[in-house]
């Protein structure tokens, strides 16, 4: 457990992101009666739509959700053993506003559509992305968040109107073979794009000075900017950009195919728990800083 309690650590000192306990309580309610933070924080695809009445509980008394353990601020295994984060929260709530028993527990990465076909799990809430792959695989809830993709510059880097005209010649890191790759060769096809295996290959060139500007997952790259790593070299430049055919529909609770009734049960749960507000504050607290 000490690793883990050093792994932890280090993200918290990382990140500097908030848990329950490092957002101040004043500053948390200033924020959640700002309309405008929703629209900035809150990268979410339900904007107050009509609500859906109550579906049919008739013997749903529990929730057994699965999540992985190893990606916070999303799910992982707290300084105490506890399992914890955005995703296990938003289960908990969920389950409260169902008025159900809640079982949230890890498994394998791997494991975690399996689960749902064997019936160990009822869903799966691990930021798994809604994409073709997955969609053939198991059926998706809505979106609870979606996944921007944004520019990445150096704070020493000039140029800030980002358009396909003004980063002709521009030297853009991107990891190889991904929805981001495939968009600036589409959009941005007179830039210099250079590409990497990994987005920490990416995030070395461009402190090193290799790249201007490199352009990847947001959500990463939120974390990469505020964290350590990055010794504040480096600042979001334009965007965001929220493109479904290249970056995803964006993240949803995963059911075992088929299972319509159970994806409209957690579709109304998650719809209440936006209503009520919970989910903003559940989001504020672990996320102070913007996605966008």
């Amino acid at each position: 457990m000490s690793a883990r309690i050093t792994q932890i650590r280090y993200w918290l000192a990382a990140f500097g992101v908030g848990l329950v306990w490092l957002l101040p309580e004043p500053v948390l309610a200033q924020a959640q009666t700002q309309t405008q933070i929703r629209r900035e924080i809150v990268p979410d695809a339900w904007q107050g739509d009509v609500q859906r009445p109550r579906p049919d509980m008739k013997g749903v008394e529990t929730l057994r959700f699965v999540t992985d353990s190893d990606y916070p601020p999303f799910h992982y295994y707290d300084e105490v053993g506890a399992l914890t984060g955005f995703n296990v929260d938003l289960a908990k709530a969920i389950c409260e506003t169902l008025e159900v028993r809640c079982e949230v527990r890890d498994v394998e990465w791997s494991e975690l559509l399996p689960s749902l076909d064997r019936g160990e799990a009822d869903a799966a809430i691990a930021s798994i992305r809604i994409t073709a792959e997955a969609l053939n695989k198991a059926d998706f809830t809505s979106r609870y968040y979606a996944t921007p993709a944004r520019f990445v510059a150096r704070k020493d880097v000039e140029l800030r109107d980002i358009r396909p005209e003004t980063v002709e010649g521009v030297k853009i890191g991107v990891v190889k073979g991904t929805g981001h790759e495939a968009y600036l060769k589409k959009f941005f096809p007179d830039a210099a794009i250079a590409t990497f295996d990994t987005a920490e290959d990416a995030q070395k060139a461009l402190m090193g000075d290799a790249v201007d500007f490199i352009f990847g997952d947001g959500i990463g790259l939120t974390f990469w900017i505020n964290g350590v790593t990055s010794e504040d070299c480096c600042e979001f430049r334009g965007g965001p950009y929220l493109d479904v055919k290249f970056f995803g529909e964006g993240v949803g609770i995963a059911v075992k195919r088929g299972n319509r009734r159970l994806s409209e049960i957690l579709n109304y749960g998650l719809e209440q728990v936006h209503a009520s507000g919970r989910y903003e504050e559940l989001f504020l607290r672990y996320f102070p800083m913007s996605f966008f």
